[in-house]
Formats: C-alpha cells, structure tokens, sequence
C-alpha cells in the first residue's frame, strides 16, 4: 500500500493533498481494515476544493513533517470531499452537532475502527490559540485516550450512536397555520440595516428569503418582502458580489456584506439567480438585473466543465493567498485604467466601487491593504457608465494567477443550475438562458445516469475524467426532477414530464424508507454506521424539499391521483421534524406552501403567444402552466373542461386550483394582475 494513495483519486480536492507527507487514504473498506489491525483510531478529514480553511490547515499541519508523523504512527487517516460523498459529510457532521459544536470545514472527526464516532471538532491551529488547542495536542489526546481509556471512547460512541438514529420530534404534529408564526420570528431576526440574519459571518439562507417572500403574498405584510429584498439589495452591492467577472461567493464575514472568503459555489449561485430576477421583476431596479446577468456570465464563462455540464466551483485562494486575484490597489486601479485610456474616469469609479489608497481589506498572510470592490457606500451611483471599464479591468485580471477549479460534476448541483438558469429565463424573458439550461439538463443525461440500472431514472453522483461516482443519492434524484419539471415550465416539451416522473420513481424504489422520508443513501448503496433521512435546511436545498416541489408541480400538471396521493404521504412524514425545530425547516415550509398555494394555468386556443409569455413571467412561487393542445394531452377534467369553455377559438387562459378552474381570461395583462396577486 502506498504512504499517500490521493495521486489515485478523481476528486481534485483529495488531489490536492496527494504530496502531503500524512499517509491519507480514500474513504474505503480497506482503510477501516487497516485500522482494526493495527488497533489505531480513524481519522477523518472533511472539506471541499473552494475552502478556505481547509487550505489553511493543510499548509499549516497536513504539510508538516512532525503532525504528519504524529498522523501516520497513530491513526489511518481519511480525506474526504465532502462534495463527492455528502453522505459521509452529513453523518459526520450531525455527529459533531451532537458533541454540542458548530459546525463547519474542515470537518475533522475520530472514528473507532468501525467507523462510529467518538470526538470531533473543524479546524485546529498549529500551536494553542484564542482558546483552542494545538492540532498536535488533539492528536496526542485522543490516541492516549484510544490507548488507555477504551471504555471511555466505547462510551462516547454509544451515545452518540443511539442519538445520531433516535427518530426526532415522533408524536408530534405539525400545522401549516402555524408557517407565518414561523415567519415573524425570522422577522424579528433579520438586521434592518444590512439585510440577512443579524450578526456576521452572513449567509444568504436563501430558504429563510423564500419564507419571508411567502409570508409577504400570503399575508399582504410589505415587511416580509421588503426584508428579503434589503438582503439581495445590499449582497448586490457588497464584497460578496465578484462586480467585475459576476457570480456571488459563498458568504461575508462581516455584518455588511463587504468581505467574503472568495470561494464561488455553483449552488450558491444557482439558488441566487432566480430571486435576483423575481427581485428585478417586482422592483425593476437595474442592480438585480445586472447581478443577474452577471452570474450567467460567470456561467458561461468560467463554469462550463469538460464534460458539458457545470463545475462545482472556484476556489478562495490563488498563490496560496486568499482572495489575491479580486481585489486592487488603488495605483494598480489607477494605471490599469489609464493603460486603458479610461484614466478620467478613474476617480469616479474609485468613488463609486470603494477604491482607496488605504483599502478596504487586509489578507491573511500580512499583504498590504488592499480594496475589495463594492458599492455598499454608494449605491445610487448610476454604474452603466463604467461598462467599458469594468471590462478593461477584468481583462487585466484574467492575466493574473487565476484560483483553480474544481470541474467534478455533480448531479444535484447541475439540477438547481438548471432549475436557476429556466427560472430566471422565464421571469426576464431571456431564451438563450433556458437553451442553457437545456443544454445543462442533456449533458447532464449523458454523464448521470447510472450504468447497470437500466432506464429505471437512478443517477450517478459525481463526474470527473470519465468517472462516475454511483449510485446517486436523495438530492441527486429530488434535484433532477425539478429541473425537468421546470424545463417542462419553460419550454412545454413533453419529454421533461416523463424525465421528472423517472427520477421520482426511483426516488422512491431506492429511497424511501418506512417512515415516510427519504434515507440520503440508496437501499443498495455500500452501508455506512448509520442511514440517515436529514430534513433540516443545509448550504443546499434538502431533498425533501425538492421531492415536495416536484411532486406538486408535477401532480398539478398530469393531474394523476397517485401523484397526489405520494404528495400528501410526503408531506405528512415530514410533520414532525418540522414540529420539532420549524425555524430549521424553511426548506419544507416552502415546499408545502407551494404544494398547499399552487395554482396551474391552462392556456388554450391559436395565437397564445400573449398569455403564455404573461404565464412564463410570473412569479413560479406559486404557479405553474401548459398549453393544452389536447383535452387528452395530460388527462385531466379541469384542463378538459377549460378548454372547451374556450369557445370561438380564442385564445384563453384559466386559472385552476384543486381541480377548480376561474374564469376565462383572454388579456395578458389581466392574467398578469391574476397571478401577481399572493
């Protein structure tokens, strides 16, 4: 066996490591074997290409020769990509959160030889600091204790085991009247000045926006949207917002936005794209849609990996310096421009983007103060103007060292691009977007399906070099069938409908556990020391909360029975865990909100040009849409029954709930007003 098998590995995280002197292994039967005969804990290593921290720590002790030592002598040590195997990720990490930590990458975990775990923490200095201790002191801790004290560490694993599958909040009950409860608590929460969740580091919690945003329409309390907006406004005009090259990075570390860690993830983005359109659409403030356009720039450009679907992401440091390829100088600002013939407008753009000759930012390795462009201190500043610019800018940093890539594909990720990308095409009229998306949803055939299951739906996880990552997981499926369902939504090709209704299908064979709730791992999948069914909101949306939203739209469109029938046994196995933390269950709240509120338009007759695009444009939180050519196309009684109300041959919309059609409508504007309306 080699001293460091990564140089094997696919995943160009674990790639990175493969010159550590640490022996690390892949996640495998193997290491554990190797474990329990040497009677050695595991230790398990946790992150991702983009983190910044895992960087860190790397440099810090993974590229030590003494922690490395220490290392090798008394543990097998693991590296995983949390990205190509969330499984282990959320396993891990749950059992961290019940050790009563935060939590967060690098994820490091102790396992006994079985792959239970006993202690755990993030990231560990080098040498004891700000109360934390020294990543060698952990080391000799806990093989000192795996040594001497083996009814200690056979404790701790037994509590943890029986916590991590004890079922959560059984016997509880949860009511939907209770959702704008919910919402005016995470009301109260948000900062009334930067937007998001008080206090820093910020996320953009983009379930917690969605929940507000429905509070908004159910209720008709402008304070709800108006929160959801201050918070996409003022990440519009932060740090957070790459301003030059587009796309969003992760999350700020600040209160106001203004200084990220760098790293750009595709989800992210993906789940930002469509509110900054709907945000556009409602506000017709240009900094949405230039945010907007700026992220499928960033797509298009830099995100289109070689197998055709999207990478995963951009990492936060390039030369081992984080954030080095954004920010500036005020003279290399300054002599660019110049360079540029744009010298005159120099100070104004200065003014406007927060360039100054002290800065704004200073990075970790002591380098000299430097700006992060951002807009937060003047933000009526009209930027149209410096269009040629900021693209003179830009061209002078493609020359710079640029952060790398991490090009694996994932199935889930690539379904919430998709699902982003026909979205955000709809709302702003944009069909080179939703051929986008298009492509991204065939690519994505071709690379995820998963080899020796047939045409049963079941994907792949992750692709990279030719190699598939198999079987897929809950999201993978629950992601795939909202994309097809909203290319369907997008484009009114009847092959989407049979797409979502396959991943759905095999969402269910492969997936669905007794309870109701959906296991993150297939039935047939290698077993870990536990299956977990996790249905609180994550850095993505969670798989039940997509399975929901598809299931709706899907029902509302086909209007088959059984369909409805899988929707309500979803929603109701999902009850008590929402009863039991709501605030951390946004993501389903959302979910049963649009499948309790969803209306269906029905558009029928010649020369609907009008009303389809007035349907396209609506707001998709609550409606969904088809053109019936055919009382007989999707089966149902009410699009039936629509259609032959359309008498004359005119073009009329209906708008239907629960089976019940309105009025017809024959003016777009009309069916506009209709659906605007919460």
């Amino acid at each position: 066996m080699s001293a460091n098998e990564l140089a094997q590995a696919q995943s160009p995280y674990l790639r990175q490591h493969r010159d550590n002197p640490v022996h690390w292994r892949q996640w495998s039967p193997a290491a554990f074997a190797e474990a329990r005969a040497r009677n050695v804990p595991v230790l398990l290593s946790v992150g991702y290409a983009a983190c910044h921290w895992c960087h860190v720590m790397a440099h810090e002790s993974f590229e030590d020769a003494h922690t490395a030592a220490l290392m090798n002598f008394n543990f097998v040590s693991i590296k995983v990509d949390r990205e190509e195997r969330p499984d282990v990720d959320q396993l891990y990490m749950k059992a961290l959160h019940l050790l009563g930590q935060r939590g967060g990458w690098p994820l490091t975990m102790f396992l006994d030889a079985d792959g239970a775990p006993f202690w755990g923490g993030t990231y560990f200095p080098p040498t004891p600091r700000h109360g934390m201790p020294s990543f060698k002191q952990v080391l000799a801790t806990i093989s000192e204790s795996y040594r001497a004290d083996p009814n200690a560490i056979a404790t701790n694993v037994s509590a943890i085991m029986e916590a991590l599958t004890e079922p959560k909040g059984e016997g509880l009950a949860w009511s939907p009247s209770r959702t704008d409860d919910v919402a005016r608590t995470l009301l109260g929460a948000m900062d009334p000045v930067h937007g998001g969740l008080r206090g820093a580091p910020k996320f953009p919690n983009f379930p917690i926006l969605e929940t507000l945003w429905r509070a908004g329409r159910r209720t008709g309390d402008a304070a709800f949207a108006q929160a959801t907006l201050l918070a996409l406004r003022r990440m519009c005009l932060g740090g957070i917002r790459d301003h030059l090259g587009g796309g969003f990075a992760r999350y700020s570390v600040d209160e106001r936005w203004l200084a990220p860690h760098f790293e750009k993830m595709l989800y992210d983005n993906a789940l930002l794209l469509p509110w900054l359109a709907l945000a556009h659409r409602e506000t017709g403030e240009a900094l949405f849609l230039e945010a907007a356009e700026g992220v499928v720039g960033w797509l298009e450009r830099e995100m289109i990996a070689p197998g055709g679907a999207f990478a995963s992401s951009l990492d936060a440091d390039s030369d081992g310096v984080e954030g080095k390829y954004y920010v500036w100088t005020d003279d290399e600002l300054r002599a660019e421009l110049t360079r540029a013939g744009l010298g005159e407008t120099a100070d104004d753009f200065a003014a406007a983007y927060g360039v100054t000759s002290t800065g704004n930012w200073r990075d970790d390795h002591g380098g000299s103060s430097v700006t992060i462009l951002n807009r937060l201190d003047a933000p009526d500043v009209d930027v149209a103007g410096f269009a040629a610019a900021r693209a003179a800018l830009l061209a002078h940093r493609e020359t710079r060292s640029k952060p790398a890539r991490d090009d694996k594909s994932l199935a889930d990720w690539n379904g919430l691009a998709i699902v982003g990308l026909a979205r955000a095409g709809m709302t702003l009229d944009r069909p080179r977007w939703i051929k986008l998306a298009e492509s991204a949803f065939a690519r994505s055939l071709t690379l995820f399906l998963a080899k020796g299951y047939g045409a049963s739906g079941r994907l792949g996880h992750s692709w990279r070099g030719d190699a598939l990552v198999q079987p897929g997981f809950a999201g993978d499926h629950a992601s795939m069938a909202l994309a097809a369902v909203t290319l369907f939504e997008a484009t009114q090709a009847p092959t989407y409908l049979l797409r979502a209704r396959r991943f759905l299908d095999a969402l269910d064979d492969a997936y669905l556990l007794p309870s109701g709730l959906y296991a993150t791992t297939a039935k047939d999948a290698p077993a870990l020391v536990a299956r977990l069914a996790p249905t609180e909101d994550d850095a993505t949306p969670n798989p039940h909360a997509l399975a929901i939203e598809a299931l709706a739209r899907l029902a509302a469109l086909t209007g088959e029975v059984s369909l409805r029938r899988r929707l309500a046994d979803r929603i109701e196995a999902a009850g008590a865990a929402i009863a039991a933390a709501p605030t951390a269950h946004c993501g389903l709240l959302n979910a049963i909100d649009l499948a309790v509120r969803l209306r269906e338009v029905a558009i029928v007759g010649p020369d609907a040009g009008a009303l389809v695009a007035a349907a396209r444009s609506a707001p998709w939180l609550d409606r969904t849409f088809h053109v019936v050519a055919e009382p007989s196309a999707l089966g149902t009684d009410h699009l039936a029954a629509a259609q032959a109300r359309a008498a004359g041959g005119i073009a009329t919309a209906f708008v239907c709930e629960a089976s019940t059609c309105g009025p017809p409508i024959r003016d777009a504007a009309a069916l506009s007003v209709a659906l605007a309306r919460g």
